[in-house]
């Protein structure tokens, strides 16, 4: 938000320096992100004096060009070198002597220096109008009128400029107070005034209205919920032309472009008291009955932007006597009603619209203005007719209306101000100091806060309505430290906490492990929005008031987010990729969904590129290892199962009592090709509420290293090709054996000397019996139960 220091000095009078006042303001929470100088016409006109061109010949080595002689005043005649076809002999010209830097749109310059031009010595410059940034017109030098320019005089003078100082503000949303020059002026003063600022304000109210005649305007507000109050005046021989000076100059100074006197002044109020104001033709409000309602979902109503929108009967509508929409309430004007050159007479309207119809119907249309935005926060209802009063006025001034017959209101129910007790002790408590309550009142004031009650340990205050923020003891108690300032808090000497010792119940505690685990297998966490876009909507959950299009909906997968951020690095040279990240996924079936998972993500290499291991590009195995490192700490059981899943090429689920904890799979092409990733990826997600469950239920326990050595036995078989490793790893697994201890595949073969349709699978067996040393003869039994049982199932043959 721009602010004007210019504008801000018609309500806050003080001595204080700009920069100084940034600082202020940044201490009270309107934090100022810079200050930016501002001049009506670039380089002030700096350097530029009026001359009188005494003689003007042709030059007599250039055909275009003139050599003039020129006075400025001075007592010294200028020789200037003129290219312009129009100058001539008696001419009245703006001059720009030496050391005058001359200013182009993009804020570029050169200096004028004394040059030769063709041989020639040229000692200025006599200006067009867009060389001095007065228009556009480079038609040839600009000629002035004698009996209005004296010789010698600067060129400034002659001149409405402005210079000004503009702050841009970086405003939280919560402070509808501070939308406007007159907010911030009256936060500013409630610092000053209570910190020994020498400062005084400009406290606004109604301006008092002369009306003459009468008009046949009625006023119909169909909701008063929606339409909380509502004012309109009717305002005749309106002359619509070009704004004075200085109220374009205001204007420009915050970054907008004049339109017209009436328009021009609807924004100045705007932008001044924070009071959205709008104008219509009043000629075009047919039956002249002005109504604030809705209308049938589905009508057509073409916007100022020259959009023909879909209403859908939810916004408020300002109509005519036939029903027929003008404005989208508080939102966007309609194209029919707008003022233009020919409008006469105007109805301006002020109002207070209910900040959450407005905010829906900004958000559906896809429409963000000045007024929506402030509307949809809530603006003060109690400034609503002091603006409109000051439009009437400005335009009776500059647009020569007069106000006939009374002004318009409706205001049935009027919005109250807000009731809150507030404790000293809660504030000594929140602050960690102690104010004293005199010191506390006299903040309140200055805040507009009225202390209506005086209890034995605090206030009872009513909080003005304009401070929608403000409506918890919390609030007060933040509004009180804001104006007596951060900085008169002492820091403690010493902080005192009392750690949380989590335990195996807790799901955090489980997080932090496996976040821990991971960070030290090289893996850095992410964090990323719950919210985003999808290109299949199918279960997802859609968001009713979405910020963007881009998110519009919650995220069903967290897969897309770590691929983002996998694209992040991989452009920026960073490719070798080790990612988690603990969320939340959504999913709308027969009911809304929610299911928290830890996600991990791994592409590049496994390990920097050395002499020793020139190449360790990573695979699904290296996940696959990450995944068990995890799961160790749950002491659970699982199958691995193959699956099938859209998002991947090759794809595992790890399942457990017919529930799937785990999802592992390559990501597929395609999905790699939407993001512009050009490297393999692979992905798990463990589904936590799940794994909370399985820890809880189990427990891991200790055991000793056993006493008797390991056995080792190894078994290379020949089986069909579409036997996978866990159908013979399962079978191993439910041996009756207690001795089997571990079970690995360490070789695959196919290829020659094979026959067709086989392969070759070699699988280690570590047998323990932890009471004694295995013999020979139990070790054979173990084996040949092993090579009986593959034999059965899958056929299987000994290869030797």
């Amino acid at each position: 938000m721009k602010i004007s220091n210019n504008w801000l000095k018609d309500f806050i009078k003080t001595d204080i320096k700009t920069e100084r006042i940034g600082e202020f303001l940044t201490d009270i929470g309107l934090e100022v992100e810079g200050i930016e100088k501002f001049e009506s016409i670039k380089g002030s006109l700096e350097g530029i004096v009026v001359g009188k061109v005494l003689t003007c010949e042709k030059h007599p080595n250039a055909d275009k060009l003139n050599k003039t002689t020129v006075d400025i005043g001075t007592g010294k005649i200028l020789n200037i070198v003129c290219g312009a076809p129009n100058v001539a002999e008696g001419q009245t010209v703006p001059v720009a002597v030496i050391g005058t830097k001359i200013y182009s749109k993009d804020g570029a310059f050169f200096e004028i220096k004394e040059a030769k031009i063709r041989g020639e010595v040229s000692q200025g410059m006599i200006c067009a109008e867009d060389e001095l940034g007065l228009s556009e017109d480079h038609g040839g030098i600009m000629v002035l009128d004698e009996t209005k320019f004296e010789v010698g005089k600067k060129f400034a003078e002659y001149f409405d400029l402005s210079n000004d100082e503009v702050f841009e503000i970086g405003l939280t949303p919560n402070r509808t107070d501070a939308m406007s020059h007159y907010g911030v002026a009256r936060d500013l003063f409630a610092y000053l005034s209570t910190n020994q600022q020498k400062s005084e304000f400009n406290k606004v109210s109604s301006e008092v209205l002369n009306n003459e005649g009468s008009h046949n305007f009625s006023l119909e507000v169909e909701n008063t919920d929606l339409t909380p109050r509502y004012i309109g005046a009717v305002i005749e021989n309106v002359k619509v032309a070009e704004s004075p000076a200085w109220l374009k100059n205001r204007l420009k100074a915050i970054g907008l472009s004049p339109i017209n006197n009436v328009v021009d002044i609807t924004n100045y109020v705007l932008h001044g008291f924070g009071q959205p104001l709008h104008a219509f033709d009043a000629d075009k409000i047919v039956g002249k009955k002005v109504k604030v309602g809705t209308v049938a979902e589905g009508t057509k109503f073409t916007t100022l932007d020259g959009v023909e929108r879909t209403l859908n009967g939810s916004e408020i509508i300002i109509k005519d006597g036939d029903d027929t929409p003008l404005c989208i309430a508080g939102v966007f004007g309609g194209l029919n009603s707008g003022v233009s050159a020919d409008t006469n007479t105007i109805f301006l309207e002020s109002a207070y619209f209910n900040p959450i119809a407005v905010r829906k119907a900004a958000k559906f249309h896809g429409l963000n203005t000045d007024a929506s935005f402030r509307f949809e926060r809530g603006v003060d209802p109690n400034i609503t007719r002091t603006a409109l009063t000051h439009a009437v006025k400005l335009i009776s001034e500059l647009a020569e209306g007069k106000l006939v017959g009374e002004i318009l209101e409706e205001y049935p129910n009027k919005i109250k101000d807000h009731y809150v007790i507030i404790r000293f002790s809660k504030i000594e408590q929140i602050l960690g100091t102690k104010i004293h309550r005199e010191k506390v009142k006299e903040i309140l004031k200055a805040l507009d806060i009225q202390v209506l009650n005086e209890i034995q340990n605090g206030f009872e205050v009513s909080v003005p309505a304009y401070r929608a923020d403000v409506t918890r003891e919390i609030d007060i108690i933040e509004e009180l430290l804001r104006i007596y300032g951060y900085n008169k808090i002492d820091a403690p000497q010493k902080i005192s906490f009392t750690p949380v010792k989590l335990n195996a119940k807790d799901q955090d505690e489980l997080e932090n492990s496996w976040a821990r685990t991971l960070q030290s297998l090289g893996f850095n966490e992410v964090m990323n929005n719950s919210l985003t876009s999808v290109k299949d909507e199918t279960d997802a959950v859609r968001l009713l008031n979405p910020l963007s299009g881009d998110l519009a909906f919650m995220r069903k997968s967290l897969l897309e987010g770590l691929l983002q951020n996998a694209l992040y690095n991989i452009n920026r040279k960073n490719q070798d990729i080790k990612f988690f990240e603990f969320g939340k996924i959504y999913h709308k079936r027969e009911k809304y969904q929610e299911r928290k998972q830890l996600a991990i993500l791994v592409s590049g290499r496994e390990v920097a590129e050395n002499w020793l291991q020139p190449k360790s590009k990573t695979d699904f195995y290296n996940l696959k290892a990450y995944v068990k490192v995890l799961l160790e700490k749950l002491a659970i059981d699982y199958q691995e199962i193959a699956s099938s899943d859209e998002r991947f090429s090759d794809a595992l689920e790890y399942n457990t009592n017919g529930e799937t904890i785990v999802r592992i799979g390559k990501v597929a092409p395609q999905m790699l090709k939407d993001f512009d990733i050009d490297q393999e990826c692979f992905y798990a997600e463990i589904e936590l509420e799940l794994a909370q469950k399985l820890r809880s239920e189990n427990t891991l326990q200790f055991k000793d290293i056993p006493k008797f050595n390991k056995i080792r036995r190894d078994l290379a078989l020949l089986i069909d090709k579409n036997v996978n490793y866990q159908d013979l790893y399962q079978t191993a697994r439910n041996n009756k054996s207690p001795f089997i201890k571990n079970i690995n595949l360490f070789d695959v073969y196919e290829g020659k000397n094979l026959p067709e349709g086989k392969k070759s699978y070699a699988m280690s067996f570590e047998l323990l019996n932890e009471e004694k040393t295995l013999e020979e003869k139990e070790i054979a039994l173990v084996m040949d139960s092993l090579v009986k049982a593959f034999q059965k199932e899958f056929n299987a043959e000994l290869r030797s």
